[in-house]
């Protein structure tokens, strides 16, 4: 076998792995694969192999003048940097220093759920720094970064949300909450409640998300960790109300979420409900 590079009209190169036969006396070549799709640097290794296939262990001896390197991963990066440009996350953040480590951070949580601490060394197998336009960064940073994320909450969720709506108005919001319990105690919002995860003895923070109809996340909240599922809908309300337009609204929730007075909640601001029946 050998690797045979074809042009055409000194424009275009195609590179085959050929091979010689004889049929009728004929010498023929027929092509085993296209290599045409490889880098430079393949196509030279695939021809070193077949140069010394007959003594492969020549080719050991090259490890002594060749050092090889890890590069920092690229993929992972750019893959979700575009999911994240797509569903309207990086604009609503901006291109500030800021906007930027918040970015990291929602990758960062994708491929590997982790601490701050963790979001640092991650960064240290990635190339985020450069594809993120950002400079080096610590724990402390993303730690503070978290404080600018709460101030912008609603600014963020506003930009998030028109770039899914532009001047159209959803008419049907999903909501549901939940808990998180906590290892630790010091925390503002720490509290015993309900535990949904069944963790006698620990502190927890509720956490109510409202979605659209197709259940894209449209906004998130933290409650005390004493709040009872009813004490949460009024909020959500609101933001239906003030911030997402309102309209011809309908909530869905479950039958501990929608009782009597959140029903007259919903009807001062002529929305509608889907809920379960508590009473025959």
């Amino acid at each position: 076998m050998f690797i045979e590079a074809i042009s055409s009209q000194g424009k275009y190169s195609t590179i085959l792995i050929r091979e010689s036969f004889r049929e009728d006396g004929k010498v023929k070549h027929r092509t085993i694969a296209n290599l045409s799709k490889c880098s430079e640097d393949e196509i030279e290794a695939i021809k070193l192999a077949f140069k010394h296939k007959k003594n492969l262990a020549e080719i050991d001896s090259i490890n002594n003048i060749i050092t090889l390197h890890q590069g920092l991963s690229v993929g992972a990066v750019l893959v979700i940097k575009g999911i994240a440009q797509r569903l309207g996350i990086s604009g609503a953040l901006g291109n500030s220093r800021e906007g930027k480590l918040a970015l990291w951070q929602v990758i960062a949580r994708v491929i590997d759920q982790g601490s701050r601490l963790s979001a640092t060394r991650l960064a240290e197998a990635h190339t985020c720094c450069d594809i993120l336009g950002i400079g080096s960064f610590c724990e402390d940073h993303l730690c503070n970064n978290l404080t600018w994320i709460s101030s912008n909450q609603d600014k963020v969720e506003n930009a998030i949300f028109r770039h899914l709506y532009a001047e159209s108005k959803p008419d049907l919001f999903l909501y549901d909450v939940t808990s998180s319990y906590l290892e630790g105690s010091q925390n503002e919002l720490a509290a015993f409640g309900y535990n949904r995860d069944g963790k006698k003895g620990k502190q927890q923070i509720v956490v109510g998300l409202l979605c659209n109809v197709l259940g894209d996340p449209l906004s998130i909240e933290v409650f005390s960790g004493n709040t009872c599922d009813t004490k949460t809908f009024a909020s959500q309300v609101r933001k239906a109300a003030e911030r997402f337009g309102g309209g011809e609204v309908t909530f869905v929730g479950d039958r501990g979420m929608i009782k009597a007075k959140q029903i007259e909640e919903l009807e001062a601001n002529d929305f509608h409900h889907i809920t379960g029946i508590t009473k025959p």
